[in-house]
């Protein structure tokens, strides 16, 4: 898994952290659970806030499907 699987990283931060109020999550909470996912493996300083912004926006969504 990598930084451009934003949705991918969406769905495993929100089986992993199922308790968690989305609306409290910062996009450095994001940066780090998503570094300690197992299944993730790309450079760490390819981040930025468009990709963070990208994997809340998709996690978001799939919480909030209808």
């Amino acid at each position: 898994m990598n930084w451009e699987a934003t949705y991918a990283i969406a769905l495993e931060l929100k089986r992993k952290f199922k308790d968690v109020n989305i609306e409290e999550v910062t996009l450095g909470q994001i940066y780090t659970w998503t570094l300690e996912l197992p299944e993730f493996d790309d450079d760490p300083q390819l981040a930025n806030d468009d990709i963070l912004r990208a994997i809340y926006q998709d996690w978001y969504e799939e919480l909030n499907k209808i």
